[in-house]
């Protein structure tokens, strides 16, 4: 008999992958434990094992094919007796029909594709001319591009209305995006006084203001081709997209700022790294960061906390995870129970989570979960920012650059290295008072790194 291989849930919260690389053929004996497949998710690469012996019989999605859906058939497995798949055809269209939806489920993807067609041929339109329009729903005027004269009209629009001496500026365009088609002209007077074209964003407002909630205009709606190169998504900058809008938009955030001197840390740190035995460790400031976030999420435990809408979840351990800039994206790997670890342990942790993340080679249960995260952008010189909660998370500390800066210290003035920390912090589990107690807790422990060992 034969049985389908289903495109495997690498993670909790993936719902499609791509399947990146095939690692097996048609025709090929496999038994469970071998290696089928490398999927990619939006965060790493992950490689796909067999769990039942027999002979791959056919393959139905090919590698690179990006937005297969979780349990979708990718291969059928023929077992004992090689028996005929059945309807390999129809699972194939299946597959395609899964693909085909996945990519085209964005609204903003679908608004994208009429835009790119209103602007080919130098801002005129190759799509059929004689779009329909619903019937409960009014022609905007043809829009012109921002900053410009210019009004989408098709070429065959154009030339009849130079036969006719139509002013195009007159006429509301029935096409995608208010484009002016033949009817358009046709059904239009010569001579009839310019419509004055609403904005794009106008459009959004007057929408919006009715009740509804419109989405925005599609940045191509701007530009030329010419002008511009397009970067189509990958897994990753969508996965961000999609997950930031939704935290920005539930979660209330609100945002705490202390400043934190750091001369005593940088002494400590110089003084360990030089005593250190060669190549066992060098510590960075962001490694005594994340070990005093996971203290004084100890002494603060309202902080350690997730939301739930039946509860909030109080967590037992400071697991801390910490922003990794990549080339194609931002992930977030975590430092479990970092409240048990020494800065040694901590650094060398953090370095190979990095260097895995770079590679795509992170497993999902080392970026997911997590109580707190730290984003430390002092190394770009950036003073000061406000991050993003990553859920479930209830707080994110952004860390800015420390610099020398005057202070005064028993009424005398000094200098000291004062580095800018700010806390983003869910207001359905952080009250104000609360996160201000774990900023004041986190400054002791930077500012006298000693007590760390307490």
């Amino acid at each position: 008999m034969s049985t389908q291989i289903l495109m495997p849930a690498l993670s909790p919260t993936m719902e499609e992958g791509k399947l990146a690389k095939w690692l097996v053929k048609e025709g090929d004996e496999v038994k469970s434990g071998d290696i089928l497949a490398e999927i990619e998710t939006d965060k790493a690469t992950m490689e796909f094992e067999a769990v039942d012996e027999g002979r791959i019989e056919k393959i139905l999605v090919p590698e690179g094919t990006e937005g297969v859906k979780v349990n979708a058939p990718i291969a059928v497995l023929s077992g004992e007796g090689g028996a005929a798949v059945p309807d390999i055809s129809s699972a194939m269209s299946s597959i395609k029909a899964a693909v085909t939806a996945s990519a085209g489920a964005s609204p903003l993807e679908g608004e994208a594709e009429k835009s790119r067609s209103d602007f080919s041929a130098g801002g005129v339109s190759k799509s059929p001319q004689n779009s329909p329009t619903p019937p409960t729903r009014s022609a905007p005027p043809s829009v012109p591009l921002a900053g410009t004269n210019r009004i989408f009209a098709s070429p065959l629009a154009r030339r009849i209305a130079q036969q006719n001496g139509v002013d195009l500026a007159a006429v509301a365009g029935s096409g995608p995006r208010g484009r002016i088609v033949k009817a358009d002209v046709e059904n239009a007077k010569p001579g009839a006084a310019p419509v004055k074209a609403p904005h794009p964003e106008e459009r959004v407002e007057a929408s919006v203001s009715k009740g509804g909630i419109a989405p925005l205009p599609d940045a191509r709606v701007y530009y030329k081709p010419e002008d511009y190169a397009e970067i189509p998504h990958d897994a990753m900058r969508k996965a961000i997209a999609k997950r930031l809008s939704s935290a920005t938009a539930l979660i209330p955030h609100f945002y705490l700022t202390i400043d934190c001197r750091i001369d005593a840390l940088m002494e400590a740190r110089a003084r360990l790294n030089e005593a250190a035995p060669k190549g066992a460790y060098k510590l960075s400031v962001n490694d005594f960061l994340v070990k005093a976030a996971a203290l004084a999420l100890m002494r603060v435990p309202e902080c350690n906390a997730s939301w739930t809408e039946s509860a909030v979840l109080r967590h037992k351990h400071a697991d801390v995870g910490v922003a990794v800039a990549l080339d194609f994206g931002l992930i977030t790997p975590i430092v479990f129970r970092a409240e048990e670890k020494g800065l040694a342990a901590i650094s060398n942790e953090v370095k190979s989570l990095a260097e895995r993340a770079r590679a795509k080679k992170l497993k999902p249960q080392e970026y997911e979960g997590g109580s707190f995260a730290i984003s430390n952008l002092g190394m770009f010189g950036i003073k000061h920012f406000t991050a993003v909660i990553n859920p479930p998370h209830a707080g994110i500390l952004a860390v800015g650059a420390g610099e020398q800066r005057a202070v005064v210290k028993d009424g005398k003035v000094e200098v000291a290295t004062v580095m800018n920390v700010t806390m983003s912090c869910d207001h359905r589990v952080i009250d104000g008072a609360t996160g201000a107690r774990f900023l004041q807790v986190f400054k002791q422990f930077v500012e006298e790194p000693a007590a760390m060992l307490l």
